[in-house]
């Protein structure tokens, strides 16, 4: 039986992964692929250098590359990308929001949520995305994200909106300033990555009212802003990420107050991606 290569690509890494009969043969993790940031020639500089060398002798049949970025557009890039270490047949290039509908709901209708730097929706009818939300990204949108868990933290510390010491712990654990947070979030890059970097301030101090308070409302605009306008009354409404991992009891309260049924919570979609290909099949 041939083996099968799942990826999951993010912009900072890849979780490379080598299946068969169901079963991980071997996994290991390299940098993130954007095609929106990279050539194609870039691309399958990264996949010649990182990838083929600890696959060269492995017998594959397909790659499932799932990717932040691959759109419509750029599939075509990424498979070419692939195909010049792997010439196999089947290459099927998705994005990361189709990888969190086939790893959650598979084939059978849902709705799948993402929940981690960014925040991402959809509702599956299990075949096809029948409807989405645009995130809109942090500034506009990707309510209960990472980032705007963040954004929404260092905003009430700069205002003094926590509990009284709060502000003082985050600048001391993090060896910030005010000045250095302005400077993060408005003229460095990655000022997303930045904010979703602080989220565990929020976990550690989960129990503070004035941090519950932030979560509870970022998850709370996710469903009223995103999840509500799909058909959740009759769907499960399921998440990947790590915010949705971690912060799964206060999400779980959020759904619970609105009549929200929520089903699977996982950090990665990787072992649901797998059960999809070998063992989701009616």
């Amino acid at each position: 039986m041939q083996e099968i290569l799942i990826a999951d690509s993010g912009a900072t890494k890849t979780d490379w992964c080598l299946a068969k009969a169901g079963e991980v043969v071997h996994r290991f993790t390299g940098n993130g692929i954007s095609p929106v940031f990279q050539t194609q020639e870039e691309i399958a500089g990264e996949i010649r250098l990182q990838v083929y060398p600890v696959l060269k002798n492995r017998n594959i049949g397909a790659i499932y590359f799932y990717g932040a970025g691959c759109i419509p557009e750029k599939t075509s890039l990424v498979r070419a990308a692939l195909r010049q270490s792997f010439p196999v047949n089947t290459i099927h290039v998705y994005s990361d929001l189709i990888a969190a509908a086939h790893s959650l709901c598979g084939r059978r209708a849902g709705i799948a949520c993402i929940l981690g730097t960014g925040s991402n929706s959809c509702e599956w009818d299990g075949e096809t995305i029948v409807k989405q939300i645009s995130p809109l990204g942090f500034i506009l949108g990707d309510e209960g994200s990472g980032a705007v868990l963040g954004k929404h933290l260092v905003g009430d510390a700069l205002k003094n909106q926590l509990t009284e010491g709060l502000k003082e712990a985050l600048l001391d654990e993090y060896d910030l300033t005010p000045a250095l947070i302005i400077d993060k979030v408005y003229r460095q890059p990655f000022p997303n990555r930045f904010l979703a970097s602080l989220s565990p301030f929020l976990l550690k101090h989960i129990d503070d009212r004035s941090i519950r308070r932030i979560v509870t409302h970022s998850f709370s605009a996710f469903f009223e802003r995103n999840v509500m306008q799909y058909d959740y009354q009759k769907n499960k409404v399921n998440f990947v990420g790590s915010i949705a991992w971690y912060f799964s009891d206060p999400l779980k309260e959020v759904a619970a107050a609105k009549g929200i049924e929520i089903g699977t919570i996982a950090q990665s979609p990787m072992a649901g991606l797998i059960d999809y290909y070998y063992r989701d099949r009616e």
